[in-house]
């Protein structure tokens, strides 16, 4: 049987919120279809376990949990002694997904404090992570599924729907936590989509996104400047604009751009 949750209390250090509501799990897991292409599911920082009971239900014989916190694991190896090899004590951002057979889908109410750097450490692994699906701070989850021309729009929402298709789903208030977080959180849902831009080469393209928008006041000629006096550019590409004012499309088209324009210079 699962204890309290009130029978362990949140460590700050490491954004726990325990949600409560169960029928906020039972929703989130209603979005995981099943023509989902997956071998197995992980629940990052399942803490006391109230999704994991849900996923459990559903996907015992391939589901896999990822604690930090060694108070849950072993609370959640004496509940789910049958798949206590599938329960993994560790830093998910050191965590090496390869140990897991198979493609995944990512599920979790994630601690606020590393939710960005579990997306971008997911960008790693795209290939092998099929979807994800979570709880984030609402800012943070627009922020993901935000659209060129908002304020909101970056580095993180260009990553993520360069590899995948986000969607938001819902808001999630406060009161369904214990403790209440001082802001909305919201659940989107991110599917893998293999380079459906067509980008010819990842890392010209993330290192140009990283360049643009870390000065993201300037335009792109400005902000690229270093790396625009390395190719021979084309007179119809305009670098007028500010970043933001660019689609996910547009920044892809551009980086190819870049990466023609080297091969036919070294050719």
């Amino acid at each position: 049987m699962h204890k309290a949750n009130n029978t362990y209390r949140p460590n700050k250090s490491l954004g726990q919120h325990f949600l409560n509501d169960e029928s906020i799990c039972v929703r989130l897991i209603e979005e995981i279809d099943d023509k989902i292409d997956f071998d197995q599911i992980v629940e990052i920082g399942p803490g006391p376990g109230v999704l994991t009971k849900h996923l459990y239900k559903t996907y015992k014989n391939k589901l896999h949990l990822i604690e930090y916190d060694q108070r849950f694991v072993g609370l959640l190896k004496d509940t789910y002694s049958d798949i206590s090899e599938q329960i993994h004590q560790a830093d998910v951002l050191r965590f090496d997904f390869n140990k897991i057979e198979g493609k995944l889908i990512i599920a979790g109410n994630f601690p606020y404090n590393i939710s960005s750097q579990i997306l971008f450490k997911a960008i790693e692994y795209k290939e092998k992570v099929s979807f994800i699906i979570g709880m984030f701070q609402k800012e943070m989850a627009q922020r993901v599924a935000a659209k060129h021309g908002n304020k909101s729009y970056g580095i993180l929402s260009i990553l993520m729907q360069a590899f995948y298709n986000v969607t938001y789903l819902f808001d999630v208030p406060p009161t369904v936590f214990s403790p209440p977080p001082k802001v909305m959180s919201g659940i989107i849902k991110l599917e893998y989509a293999p380079n459906k831009f067509q980008i010819l080469d990842h890392k010209v393209f993330v290192m140009m996104v990283k360049l643009a928008f870390n000065q993201r006041r300037k335009t792109m000629r400005n902000s690229l400047k270093s790396m625009i006096n390395d190719y021979k550019i084309s007179d119809e590409i305009t670098f007028d604009k500010r970043p933001e004012q660019l689609s996910v499309g547009e920044l892809v088209d551009l980086a190819n751009h870049f990466v023609t324009n080297k091969k036919s210079n070294e050719a």
